[in-house]
């Protein structure tokens, strides 16, 4: 087990498409997350990034790019990439820098200026990129990806689309109750039902969207915490960023062929499996420690195969947990309180620290109408493309 840091502060700037550029959203999400702390910009002796590939140059030196914005004070600098879990390994980054001993106080900053549509691979003929491949050879774009894993559950498991209804039903709800996310109205399983098809069995509203959007957190030493009047902050004891094991016997983006299995035995489990089992052994905890999760709900479908991979319930059993309401504001773990990717969208380099927010809030206590409560121990659980594990453990 690691040595905690403290979470000082949590800052986020709403979800939407607000047509600016990223940097406005990083600056308001990190002057919110200093305000939060108390701190000011001055007192931060490093920053890390979270880079969006879509911002143009400065979008690939986030770090030095949010430090520019918020006056240049000679911080440590340090910029991060690895798609969907930019924000898990900015916050690992800081993590590992405060524990070296090289800055007392980090700010984290990630945030997206997202195109409309689905994420696709940028233009240009990139026969080494095996996101571009699956794009041009199969045509299989993120949606069908989504599609065919639903359809796998269906298969497997036998969950129905009237069951993947029900987690946007479930997290638009809650959605309703956060002042951040982007759509605020609750959904039900007939408007679900009604909306378009866009990958068989997944409709358009099974599906979450591209969205602009900041978050940031302020990290710091135990020591440091407890001399500014935090002697019991919000901390974060595992970050998780493993790489899947040869050989993948469950396709995961954005490979389009499973590895053989001849020469080598396949693992004992699956590559989101391993993120979360590496995030809770270096935690010294388990899934039956868990009081809430936020997990990476590109599709319904795919947030019931996070509550198997998180280990709160066996394979297969994750329909009933959300038939069960356990995973309902209510129930024993409530999954995706803050609304999920259901009612933000996708800011990619935001969306990770965002989950580490609403954390923070909920073992704060001060998540308003939809406070988990007695909320102790708190799971992120995301992943990035070319096989980025993305996880984060924090208790109170």
């Amino acid at each position: 087990m690691t040595e905690e840091v403290a979470v000082l502060g949590a800052g986020m700037h709403p979800w939407g498409k607000w047509g600016r550029n990223f940097v406005e959203y990083g600056v308001t999400a990190a002057r919110e997350a200093l305000a939060d702390a108390g701190l000011e910009w001055r007192d931060i002796g490093a920053i890390v990034g979270a880079d969006t590939v879509r911002g143009g140059y400065p979008g690939h030196v986030a770090g030095a790019t949010f430090a520019k914005a918020l006056g240049w004070q000679g911080a440590r600098v340090t910029s991060v990439y690895a798609a969907c879990a930019s924000g898990a390994q900015a916050i690992g980054a800081a993590r590992a820098q405060i524990l070296a001993g090289l800055a007392d106080v980090v700010l984290v900053v990630g945030a997206d200026a997202a195109p409309k549509g689905f994420f696709r691979p940028a233009g240009g003929d990139r026969p080494d990129d095996p996101d571009w491949l699956r794009f041009r050879i199969l045509g299989a774009t993120n949606p069908v990806y989504f599609g065919l894993y639903a359809r796998r559950r269906m298969a497997r498991h036998g969950d129905t689309p009237e069951d993947f209804a029900q987690v946007k039903v479930k997290n638009s709800a809650m959605g309703a109750l956060n002042p951040h996310a982007r759509y605020r109205s609750r959904v039900t399983a007939e408007e679900v039902a009604a909306s378009a098809v866009v990958a068989d069995p997944l409709r358009l509203l099974d599906i979450c969207a591209t969205s602009d959007g900041g978050a940031a957190v302020v990290l710091s030493s135990m020591e440091y915490a407890r001399r500014h009047g935090q002697a019991e902050p919000v901390r974060i004891r595992a970050v998780s960023t493993v790489t899947p094991r040869y050989p993948n016997t469950v396709l995961d983006l954005p490979d389009i062929a499973t590895d053989s299995a001849r020469a080598v035995e396949p693992p004992g489990e699956t590559f989101r499996r391993s993120i979360a089992r590496a995030a809770f052994e270096e935690a010294g905890l388990g899934p039956e420690d868990v009081s809430l999760a936020e997990v990476y709900d590109l599709s319904t479908a795919l947030e019931l195969q996070w509550y198997e991979d998180l280990g709160l319930c066996g394979e297969g059993e994750g329909v009933k947990l959300l038939r069960d309401g356990v995973t309902a504001l209510g129930g024993r773990v409530p999954v995706n309180v803050s609304g999920g990717l259901a009612s933000f969208g996708e800011a990619v380099p935001a969306q990770a620290i965002a989950q580490v927010c609403e954390l923070t809030r909920q073992l704060r206590g001060m998540a308003g109408d939809r406070q988990v409560p007695g909320a102790r121990v708190g799971i992120t659980a995301n992943q990035g493309l070319f096989g980025h594990g993305s996880a984060v453990i924090a208790l109170r």
